[in-house]
């Protein structure tokens, strides 16, 4: 491939540097193509061994004060922008202290870029440029400094980016592209074989697929590279390479045509962004199976249904085919891709993935970087809050006073005076015409506005994918907890009438008690007993709360267990949580532990099934990968997840860390194998040291690790742990 835009540099060197058939040029100091007010060369004696080429890691420029790269574009349309970082020490400037931002074409790429290690980075952008040059600016922090050690900026071919793609879920329709900057996130090839660049006609790095899969065991690895056959009307050679679409993952049900299980891969992305997701198919087997059929999934939710290569390809083996989607990932930051068996067809179930790139989408902000994400955790700057703050309180006013002007008209034209605004709400529940008046007090809007001081941010307590939970005091004086959900969401209001069809018919001292909700205006709000110490997990790690004793936590487990108990064998038929998690256990003011969030919920199976089948819901990190895979759920599932809990209680740590060394960043596995090995004192959280008897602390850990089983089955009853938490506090 020979882009007519080809801008390739070696910064901070002083010579032309070739890596494969590609010339870097020199970055000096007669160059036009930087505009810096220092000249600043430096070079490090670190040794690198890349796919890349070390060469171009071994001199960087440093950019003192803001400066820009203008590259001259001769073609318009979408170019790839590729800087890549290594962090050193050159010289006298040490870039772990570097700070900086990168930026171009009214769009964020980078913030606050600064180095956490000494690993290489390469960040990978596109955008479509319509103007005869394109211009990057590197702009450092005050006090600090930029770094670059090497640029590409060149022209793609028009296949590469697509100007519109399908949007998943339950908004649906089309997104437009051409507008957007895009951010590679993920490139991977299926198969569990890395594709280098030298091997790539646009020189891209394609890892494999065997970090991001879920439990191996139940796939075959394939590669038949010489029988893709590129068609002149399907994707070519610039889309992906031969050396993708001649290798796959399969979902290997060769043995057993009664396989019901999808194959998984797991991606962690940055919360608050839209992503494009390319599926990279192509049929490599011959006639050495059956013609395929299989269903290809972005979060559980259905991206294609009962996918017939062979249709798609004009009946051509061997011939690529790729599908384009886009969706959103909230606050749980996890993307899963999945294949898995179709309804029709073959009657061995299939599923195969070739190869998987994942590019998150610019946001109305024009930005890529995670701090400007836009979530319910994102920052909210103070002229936004007072835009914000204004334009409602004055909505809410003009409302008010419309309400209040009818109701005392209404109550004249009855021969009657205005009464005070709670006395005309003062009527039975049932009259109201809510069609959720079963279950329980229906509030009026205006009592929940003045509960909450019109949704006032300073009474957030917490945020969650279902909206946010506001501190509210009623009018006898009665703290509240007023969880408001995003309006208009129809995924909302699923969860939104789970959870009140469930908290109307629990109660227990270890659930967190209904006490009504509203959903005037089409509000979505459910208020709850107040939990004064907040949630388990601010009480673990990421506040500045004082540390939780030896006891507290055995207390804690405990209480959640018995809620947990309870929702399982407490009526006709088991209720199962589905989002057991350290957020979703409430302390009280005595520190008695509550479950909280229904809104995904779900009636267990009949007394004569095992399970029951749903779309797989809950938070990473929790999930029980029994049911990530089958989509079967049962109480067992729960159980794996409050064995996560525990492990967080006992550590007090996240269950993923990204911060840390990869064999410690997710804390199951780092915890299981400690605990195996008897060294699980090593990750006991050091606020516990001396607290914690040997027997004590060994106990608790098998407890955990029976409830981590692979297998549903092997793990033990929610009553069993109950039992054996019981027992354990009791020898404490």
């Amino acid at each position: 491939y020979e882009p007519i835009d080809n801008h390739l540099i070696d910064c901070g060197s002083s010579i032309n540097n070739s890596v494969g058939d590609r010339v870097f040029l020199a970055d000096n100091s007669n160059s036009n193509i930087l505009s810096t007010p220092h000249n600043i060369f430096a070079s490090t004696s670190s040794k690198i061994s890349l796919a890349y080429g070390s060469v171009l890691y071994q001199t960087a420029r440093i950019l003192n004060e803001t400066s820009h790269y203008t590259f001259s574009i001769k073609a318009p349309g979408r170019h790839w922008i590729r800087l890549h970082f290594f962090p050193s020490l050159y010289g006298i400037y040490n870039s772990s202290t570097a700070k900086f931002s990168v930026s171009s074409q009214n769009f964020t790429f980078i913030k606050e870029y600064q180095p956490q290690n000494d690993s290489y980075l390469i960040k990978e952008y596109s955008l479509n440029v319509t103007s005869d040059r394109l211009v990057l600016t590197f702009t450092p922090y005050a006090n600090s400094f930029a770094f670059i050690n090497a640029l590409e900026v060149f022209l793609l071919p028009q296949e590469i980016i697509p100007e519109e793609a399908i949007v998943i879920g339950l908004s649906g329709g089309k997104k437009l592209l051409q507008e957007q900057a895009l951010e590679t996130v993920a490139r991977v090839n299926m198969g569990n074989e890395t594709v280098n660049p030298g091997n790539d006609t646009l020189w891209r790095l394609w890892v494999s697929d065997g970090a991001y899969l879920i439990h191996s065991y139940l796939v075959k690895f394939v590669s038949n590279i010489t029988s893709v056959e590129f068609r002149s009307e399907g994707p070519t050679n610039y889309t992906a390479p031969a050396t993708v679409y001649g290798t796959a993952t399969k979902l290997d049900s060769e043995l057993d045509p009664r396989t019901k299980a999808n194959v998984t891969w797991i991606f962690y992305v940055d919360a608050g962004f839209e992503y494009l997701v390319r599926f990279h198919f192509c049929d490599i087997f011959g006639k050495s199976i059956q013609r395929l059929y299989f269903s290809a999934y972005i979060n559980s939710l259905l991206v294609y249904e009962n996918l017939d290569l062979l249709h798609m390809t004009s009946n051509t083996l061997g011939a690529p085919y790729f599908i384009d989607a886009i969706t959103g990932v909230g606050d749980s930051r996890m993307l899963n891709v999945s294949v898995g068996p179709s309804t029709v067809g073959d009657p061995y179930p299939n599923g195969i993935l070739n190869g998987l790139e994942i590019m998150k989408i610019s946001n109305s902000r024009g930005s890529l970087d995670v701090l400007d994400s836009i979530s319910s955790n994102s920052p909210i700057s103070k002229t936004e809050v007072v835009i914000v703050g204004l334009t409602v309180g004055l909505f809410i006013s003009v409302v008010v006073a419309l309400v209040l002007f009818l109701l005392c008209r209404r109550r004249k034209l009855a021969g009657g005076g205005c009464s005070k605004v709670e006395d005309n709400f003062a009527v039975n529940t049932l009259s109201m015409g809510s069609k959720y008046s079963k279950f329980g007090h229906r509030f009026p809007l205006v009592m929940i506005l003045e509960a909450t001081n019109n949704f006032s941010e300073n009474l957030v307590i917490g945020i969650g994918g279902f909206g946010k939970v506001y501190e509210g005091v009623l009018k006898d004086q009665i703290k509240v907890a007023v969880k408001r959900g995003v309006p208009q969401s129809q995924q909302g209001l699923a969860e939104f009438r789970t959870e009140l069809e469930m908290l109307s018919h629990l109660r227990h001292r270890h659930l967190v008690s209904l006490i009504g909700y509203c959903d005037e205006k089409n509000e979505m709000i459910i208020i709850y007993d107040y939990m004064e110490k907040g949630t388990l997990k601010n009480h673990l790690y990421g506040s500045n709360l004082p540390s939780l004793t030896w006891r507290q936590r055995l207390d804690i487990c405990i209480g959640a267990a018995r809620g947990l108990h309870y929702l399982h064998t407490g009526s006709a038929k088991a209720i199962i949580h589905r989002d057991v998690k350290s957020a979703n256990i409430l302390l009280d003011e005595n520190f008695m532990a509550k479950v909280a969030d229904f809104g995904l919920s779900k009636v267990g199976p009949e007394l004569d099934q095992t399970h029951v089948s749903t779309a797989v819901k809950g938070s990473f990190g929790y999930l029980d990968p029994e049911y990530l895979i089958t989509q079967q759920l049962n109480q067992k599932s729960d159980v794996y997840s409050f064995g996560v809990v525990m492990f967080e209680v006992l550590c007090g740590r996240a269950v993923i860390d990204p911060s840390l060394p990869q064999e410690k960043a997710n804390l199951i596995k780092w915890a299981m194998k400690l605990q195996k090995s008897g060294q699980l004192e090593e990750i006991m959280d050091c606020s516990l040291i001396g607290q914690v008897k040997q027997d004590s602390l060994k106990k608790f850990g098998e407890i955990a690790a029976k409830c981590l089983a692979e297998h549903g089955v092997d793990r033990p009853s929610m009553g069993d742990v109950l039992w054996n938490l019981e027992s354990l506090l009791q020898q404490q």
